[in-house]
């Protein structure tokens, strides 16, 4: 039920609609909204997709009618109400599940009461995190050995045990869940999604053998889990109009804006998004607005409508003139951006992101490099993976998790020397390059005789052979 979540599930099913098998998306009104147009043209393509509607239960749970995404969620008080209605969604999915008899139920996560509920039925349920293998790597030894409880302040640097590269965090990086001493709903939840990927039959992972080889194997080996990679998921959007209608109606013309890049030159601009759910502070948005101007680059920068909203008066943080002065050398976008089209575009040569893993995966099959800025989930920890394992990106330094409020705010200064780092350094040439070699080896992946083909393959194959003999034994 977040934008972060959806998007990929909605590119699975594509995926597997694709390779002959019947996808039916199970969602709910307001967000089966979000891709309604784009399955309504592979049905027309002869693809066998559907998409089936259950009713959340906003007002049952105490939440505003309309409220079924996290991107409406205004304070931290509604969460436990958000996912009360979650909760609720239980019943209604048992009894679709009882009609459809589907060979398998593929389930988000945020729903851990999807294993029971296949269970129930005899059927499998694959488990979706919509992570990199390395977070679920990071947060296993955290959760295992707690090295975190071993230092004496909050911001000194304690390296994750038992992993195949020296990765070093604070305290100050993590999620609070993981801190936390006394059980709450979340940590209660957070130990329900654990304990219902363990359960499950498999877990599919957005992600592909060549990008995380060594954390696919410790996930697997010393993790003991079953994983099927077929990603990256969103280079199942080909077209334009795939690209440019992906996850929510843009806020600026898809055409207008490929009109302002195509006037730049390659790898000259920089695209700044911190993705669909967090909310950056006025004054946070003010250094960068600083660091935009004073670092003398072409950029685009997607302002959030929850800031907008918020910083209801542009003039609180954005500098006196800055939109005259910064005419044809930057591009605000306010709400949603094309971000596919956008990355895709030779003129793009750099992405601040807030490393998430959609993000960070359309980082890559693009081969633009990265200025990585992590805010909370499991952010602190694919940053690592940009910066210290791939070496595609550089860290503009910012030190805190946090879902909602940041008391530390990243300074003009470091926001510029890490997009001068990026974008025009002796190493922005050799960044460059080992993007642009993970964006090749994305598209082989995907490609038939590549890894997330032949891991897609094996796994319809395998539910398949779980199907027939099903069948045999009810013959028998």
């Amino acid at each position: 039920m977040a934008h972060g979540h959806l998007i990929p599930i909605i590119d699975m099913a594509r995926l597997f609609a694709r390779r002959g098998v019947k996808a039916t998306i199970v969602s709910t009104p307001l967000n089966a909204a979000l891709c309604s147009k784009t399955i309504e043209r592979d049905r027309q393509l002869g693809l066998d997709i559907s998409i089936q509607i259950i009713k959340f239960p906003s007002a049952e749970a105490g939440l505003p009618e309309g409220c079924e995404n996290i991107s409406a969620i205004t304070s931290p008080d509604m969460l436990p109400n958000f996912f009360k209605a979650i909760g609720m969604l239980q019943q209604p999915l048992e009894q679709l599940l009882e009609e459809c008899h589907p060979s398998c139920l593929v389930a988000d996560m945020m729903f851990p009461w999807a294993t029971e509920a296949a269970n129930k039925l005899g059927i499998p349920r694959l488990f979706f995190n919509g992570t990199s293998f390395f977070a679920m790597c990071v947060f296993d030894s955290l959760k295992r050995h707690e090295p975190h409880k071993r230092v004496d302040s909050d911001s000194e640097p304690f390296t994750v045990p038992g992993l195949p590269d020296q990765i070093k965090l604070t305290r100050l990086q993590l999620p609070t869940y993981l801190k936390e001493t006394t059980e709450n709903e979340f940590t209660k939840l957070m130990d329900q999604i654990s304990q219902s990927e363990l359960r499950s039959y498999g877990v599919i992972m957005n992600s592909f053998n060549e990008l995380e080889p060594a954390y696919s194997e410790h996930y697997r080996k010393e993790m003991g889990r079953k994983a099927w990679q077929i990603g990256p998921l969103s280079l199942c959007n080909g077209d334009m109009e795939d690209k440019a209608g992906r996850g929510n109606v843009s806020s600026i013309d898809e055409h207008e804006c490929l009109r302002w890049l195509a006037n730049k030159k390659d790898n000259s601009v920089l695209y700044i998004c911190f993705g669909s759910v967090f909310n950056l502070p006025g004054t946070q948005l003010l250094e960068i607005a600083l660091a935009l101007e004073a670092s003398g680059q072409n950029f685009i920068w997607v302002v959030r409508k929850g800031e907008l909203t918020k910083h209801a008066d542009k003039e609180e943080w954005l500098p006196e003139g800055f939109e005259k002065r910064m005419e044809g050398k930057g591009l605000i976008v306010w709400g949603w951006a094309p971000q596919v089209l956008i990355l895709d575009h030779k003129a793009v040569g750099g992405f601040m992101t807030h490393c998430g893993w959609n993000s960070t995966l359309e980082g890559v099959t693009a081969g633009v490099p990265m200025v990585t800025w992590p805010l909370g989930a499991e952010q602190f920890g694919n940053e690592k993976l940009i910066t210290d394992v791939l070496k595609i990106g550089i860290g503009v330094g910012t030190q805190e998790w946090s879902r909602y409020e940041k008391k530390i705010i990243v300074r003009k200064e470091d926001i510029e020397k890490a997009i001068a780092q990026l974008m025009a350094s002796d190493e922005t040439e050799e960044i460059r390059n080992r993007a642009r070699e993970l964006k090749e080896m994305a598209r082989r992946a995907t490609e038939e005789g590549g890894s997330s083909f032949a891991d897609l393959t094996a796994l319809v194959e395998e539910l398949r052979a779980l199907e027939t003999s099903k069948r045999e034994r009810k013959v028998h």
